[in-house]
């Protein structure tokens, strides 16, 4: 059962004291995000703004949710994906005046009905994790972009599309790519994805990962930290990848790369982390040996090609919560986790607190950018990287946070990388 009223829907609002807790423990270890909440409260650079979230609705997206309240925002928030909302958080931003229409296992149609409610109030900047906010607007609810004046995004999958969309001439206005700041996919992406898909792993199977073939699909930032973390655990890893500077990078970091053909054969456990579609699809599923277990810690579901398992299995079983064991008509057993979704959200916690400090610093910050006319004056209807002063103070905080101390440039050497005359 949801409650559904006009400014909320969630499972159970009187799961909002446990979902307190939860935020709690995330704003404790999320320093950053609090030193800005505390000038936002002070300064409201937000005042009036409406602010169209969708994003996980996790303990750390609460934190973010409510600095941007501080700052003077209305905020609205829903799911970026149907198994990621933890409900007892949902309740809670509800209690803190934080419009939410999110709820763990939604349908389908229900995921795109709580976008609508958000898009319902009348967005003036939007806070994608995906994309699927700004295709919605951008389809069936072009009525509402005369209000909005700037975006920001908070994944690779989402900025491809709208680079895309923006390469076609489509996007209508511009997005700031939060996912490309280096105090993002430099930490998040690597050691958030790397950690928590191996949480997600262990806390749904229990498995022992070392001496395991763990195959990870694709060697970007997230392939990278997940193929690192794999390799503490004892794991034999092999990656699988289609760029080529991305597969002698593999190589050269101690990894075994082949194609996702032969790795099927072999892998014992398999996790994609691409952005794209059907990477362990047709071919890889059938060569796929008896008691492989499969995963995604993409952004989609449809990395997997699960269709087509449920297609040549003569039964399927939840063996073990978030744990789905395929019998497959020529006798092999194949597990599916978290139904293909984001294995690391819907099976574990998503990043831990610390990383998400510093990406939705950076998402906080970006508002507060966007809210300034003379910045969104210079900008046209494409993608933009976090300007490069946010980043940099993003990273001077929490070094500042963790008590380290670094260097600065001496005026000789500052004029010495100034000047090109001074060389052998």
């Amino acid at each position: 059962m949801v409650v559904r009223e006009e400014e909320y829907a969630v499972r159970d609002p009187e799961l909002a004291e446990d979902g307190e807790k939860l935020v709690h423990w995330a704003e404790d270890h999320m320093p950053v995000l609090m030193k800005i909440r505390e000038d936002f409260t002070k300064r409201k650079p937000l005042e009036g703004l409406n602010i169209g979230c969708c994003l996980h609705v996790t303990k750390e997206t609460a934190v973010l949710v409510k600095t941007l309240k501080e700052g003077g925002a209305n905020v609205a928030l829903c799911g970026s994906n149907p198994l990621s909302t933890n409900d007892a958080v949902a309740a809670y931003l509800v209690k803190e005046g934080i419009k939410v229409y999110a709820w763990r296992g939604l349908s389908n149609r229900d995921y795109y009905w709580c976008i609508d409610r958000v898009l319902d109030w009348n967005p003036n900047i939007t806070m994608d994790d995906g994309g699927d906010l700004v295709t919605r607007l951008h389809t069936s609810r072009r009525e509402k972009l005369g209000h909005v004046f700037g975006g920001t995004e908070e994944t690779t999958t989402g900025v491809n599309r709208q680079r895309v969309m923006a390469k076609r001439g489509e996007l209508m206005y511009p997005i700031i790519a939060v996912n490309d700041a280096r105090t993002k996919h430099l930490f998040d992406n690597r050691y958030g994805t790397g950690q928590s898909t191996i949480d997600g792993i262990l806390r749904a199977t229990s498995v022992l990962i070392a001496g395991k073939n763990f195959v990870v699909c694709g060697y970007g930032w997230c392939g990278k930290g997940l193929a690192m973390r794999a390799r503490g655990m004892g794991a034999n890893v092999i990656v699988t990848e289609v760029d080529p500077v991305k597969a002698l990078e593999a190589v050269m970091d101690g990894f075994r790369v082949m194609p996702i053909s032969k790795a099927a054969e072999i892998g014992d456990i398999f996790v994609t982390v691409t952005g794209n579609k059907h990477v362990i699809g047709k071919d890889a599923i059938d060569r796929l040996k008896n008691g492989a277990i499969i995963a995604n810690s993409g952004h989609f579901d449809n990395e997997i090609d699960v269709k087509y398992l449920e297609e040549i299995s003569s039964s399927k079983i939840e063996i073990r919560p978030n744990v789905e064991e395929f019998h497959l008509k020529d006798g092999r057993t194949i597990y599916l986790l978290a139904k293909g979704r984001l294995v690391n959200l819907a099976a574990a916690e998503g990043h831990p607190s610390e990383v998400m400090d510093m990406s939705f610093s950076n998402q906080a910050l970006v508002a507060e950018w966007l809210s300034v006319e003379d910045n969104r004056r210079k900008l046209d209807n494409k993608v933009y990287p976090v300007p490069e002063e946010i980043d940099k103070k993003v990273a001077r905080l929490k070094l500042e946070t963790m008590g380290i101390e670094i260097d600065d440039l001496t005026e000789e050497q500052r004029r010495y990388l100034e000047s090109w005359r001074e060389g052998t």
